[in-house]
């Protein structure tokens, strides 16, 4: 696989108006303004495959959404480079919205009045797509997302989750190379999240599109993406595998063990005990694998109780990422 995308040691600062507090201070802004700089991207790099879904992740300033604008254009960088499909961004962006689609889970890009069959068809001649390929395109997503109930009526009538498919459909009309998601499933019930997903996932492979995603809804990275660059504070702290993080990074496990009669104890040292809601032949066994072995741990329950069905968890990813902001786990 080619290299589609290219950043190398970006940077942006942003200049912010100090306000003071009070009436002095407000008359003292008017005659001597003072600015404080906010480095919103600290020499971040990295490149991305044709064909990758990348999960671009942070806390809420981090500097993610500053850096996608950075990639789509609407941003430029006060130093570093950016190449995009053969383009810079910034200096080319006429040329290079044509190869790009953007969706924004908040910010509809079809007209509110319209229907989306309506929308899609100022689409087709603002980026010129062509009659075959706009008829295919159509087609296969209005089958695909299921939108064939709703897709000649206002956008206005629409649920949440339907604008976002027909958002969806709108942003890849003209076949981009590039797709950059932001929060494409925020507020959307679990049977749509599902529908979008398995969309994006099956048009990834179909269509080898790259895909980037920004998102606080860890199962969009975990159902979608393979890879994940975590960054914070504008500086990039991981860059890997999200198997890696989860194998790597943590080494805290969960048991969950239901029992054929309750035990009145449970001693097991250097683990965590609590119930779980609805069953109580259940429990959950929290522990630490650099504390204790799960062979170990499984023997002291297999001897000592009569146990009906055991499994063992993994933490689920939001706590793993959560404990990365919180620097309770180091990236290396």
């Amino acid at each position: 696989m080619e290299t589609i995308i290219d950043v190398n040691n970006l940077c942006k600062t942003f200049k912010i108006h100090k306000r003071g507090t009070g009436f002095k201070g407000a008359v003292k802004n008017i005659f001597h303004p003072t600015y404080e700089y906010k480095k919103a991207v600290n020499n971040v790099s990295f490149s991305i495959k044709e064909g990758e879904m990348v999960g671009f992740i942070g806390p809420n300033g981090a500097g993610k959404s500053t850096t996608v604008k950075m990639l789509s254009g609407i941003l430029y960088p006060d130093s570093g480079d950016i190449t995009v499909a053969g383009y810079v961004p910034h200096k080319q962006r006429k040329e290079y919205v044509a190869d790009i689609g953007v969706v924004f889970g908040q910010k509809s890009q079809i007209s509110w009045d319209l229907s989306p069959l309506d929308s899609y068809e100022v689409i087709k001649h603002i980026y010129k797509i062509p009659d075959k390929k706009y008829k295919e395109n159509l087609e296969r997503f209005t089958e695909l997302l299921d939108m064939g109930k709703f897709i000649n009526q206002p956008v206005r009538q629409l649920s949440l989750g339907q604008r976002m498919r027909a958002d969806i459909a709108a942003a890849l009309l003209h076949s981009p190379k590039i797709v950059f998601f932001d929060e494409p499933t925020i507020g959307i019930d679990v049977v749509g999240k599902d529908k979008i997903r398995k969309f994006i996932k099956m048009l990834n492979q179909t269509d080898n599109i790259t895909m980037i995603f920004t998102t606080h809804d860890m199962q969009d990275i975990e159902k979608t993406c393979e890879r994940l660059i975590i960054i914070d504070d504008g500086k990039k702290l991981y860059d890997g595998s999200l198997e890696n993080v989860k194998k790597g990074y943590v080494s805290s496990r969960i048991i969950e063990a239901e029992f054929e009669s309750l035990p009145i104890t449970l001693d097991l040292p250097r683990t965590e005990i609590s119930d779980v809601e609805n069953n109580a032949m259940k429990k959950l066994i929290s522990f630490n694998t650099d504390e204790v072995s799960v062979n170990e741990l499984m023997t002291a329950l297999m001897n000592t109780h009569n146990i009906k069905d055991v499994s063992i968890r993994e933490p689920e990813i939001d706590a793993i990422i959560r404990d990365i902001y919180e620097g309770k786990i180091v990236m290396n």
